[in-house]
């Protein structure tokens, strides 16, 4: 028993309550009241859809992570011919290689964190390859392989993203 009459557990509970109320109070702007995407202990029976889509957006980090250090290494000339370095491209072909080089390497970082800047970043180097690839085949050669499985990532992101909204009570 404390002074107040409650156990322990309970004036923790009370406390946070209360903080719970001034923070729900000083909330001016709908972004205030946003709250990171956070990894808990999974049910017995298994994962949330939560707990699938964090899990999606580490993976997706790795991969980011491991296209941002490609483009760097080409970026470097590293497995480059001699006189295939990165002076040797073309203007585009460079361009869109930094670009790349840096937006993965961003994206890694946010997806990783869980952070809803991640998955943006991460959006826009997707689709931007997507639209590289299609519409400027010249400068990597336009894949379709890699469009598809650009546009299968997003489509399995946005089903995660919405299975996991509607599992948590407005």
């Amino acid at each position: 028993m404390t002074a107040g009459g409650l156990t322990a557990p309970a004036a923790d509970a009370k406390a946070r309550s209360a903080m719970s109320d001034q923070t729900q109070r000083r909330a001016t702007r709908p972004s205030d009241m946003l709250e990171p995407v956070q990894v808990g202990k999974p049910p017995a029976k298994g994962g949330t859809w939560t707990d699938y889509l964090v899990l999606f957006l580490r993976v997706m980090a790795a991969v980011s992570l491991i296209k941002g250090l490609y483009h760097w290494a080409a970026l470097c000339g590293i497995g480059a011919p001699a006189d295939g370095g990165f002076e040797s491209q073309s203007m585009a072909w460079r361009t869109a290689t930094v670009f790349f080089a840096v937006i993965d390497l961003v994206a890694a970082v946010g997806l990783w964190l869980a952070a809803a800047w991640g998955a943006v970043i991460w959006l826009t180097s997707v689709v931007s390859m997507a639209v590289v690839e299609v519409f400027f085949p010249r400068i990597y050669g336009g894949s379709t392989f890699v469009v598809l499985v650009e546009a299968t990532l997003l489509a399995v992101y946005l089903w995660l993203a919405i299975v996991a909204a509607r599992e948590r009570p407005a």
